[in-house]
């Protein structure tokens, strides 16, 4: 028996989802919370859920890694089929957005708190977003890119789910890159 990894209950035959972009084996009556990912084996892939191809391991694990990788892929990527997951029609927010706000607003000539009086929003909220500090919400960033004629949205975000090739572009590894599961 295998425990569900949402909610923690026992169950004989999990599923295997995609919850925000991770893979979760889930029981029964939490796979409403995801999108349900079609594979051909689940065993391999509850076995190497969190190796990684970039550590050296046994080549029996890193054959199946590959495996149930390129199985997965092909199921997402084959026909239309997949259901919509409530993050699928959500825009991400662009990196630089307080840069944005800030020299749109500067463009039109207004000071911070000229911004919040025509937003109807607070001052402190107009500074924490140009400062970067925190993002703003969505009927904030409406009525920012309304008024300040300028798109908050990430350009070049794709729609499709993009696989994760793991480290990172200074090289340096984080703890998910190198632990392995003990099942």
């Amino acid at each position: 028996m295998v425990q569900c990894e949402m909610c923690g209950t026992e169950t004989s035959s999990p599923k295997t989802i995609k919850v925000e972009g991770a893979k979760l084996d889930v029981c029964s009556n939490c796979t409403d919370f995801g999108t349900e990912i079609k594979q051909s084996s689940s065993s391999s892939s509850t076995s190497t859920k969190y190796s990684t191809g970039s550590s050296s391991s046994s080549s029996s694990s890193s054959s199946a890694s590959s495996g149930s990788t390129s199985g997965g892929s092909s199921s997402s990527s084959s026909g239309g089929s997949r259901r919509q997951d409530m993050f699928d029609d959500m825009d991400e927010l662009a990196t630089d957005y307080d840069e944005r706000v800030r020299s749109a607003r500067e463009k039109k000539g207004l000071s911070q708190s000229d911004l919040a009086n025509e937003l109807n929003e607070k001052a402190s909220l107009i500074r924490k977003i140009e400062r970067g500090d925190t993002l703003p919400s969505d009927r904030v960033q409406s009525k920012l890119e309304s008024f300040l004629e300028v798109d908050l949205n990430a350009e070049g975000a794709s729609a499709d789910d993009s696989e994760w090739s793991g480290g990172s572009s200074s090289g340096s590894y984080t703890l998910g890159d190198v632990v392995k599961r003990k099942d």
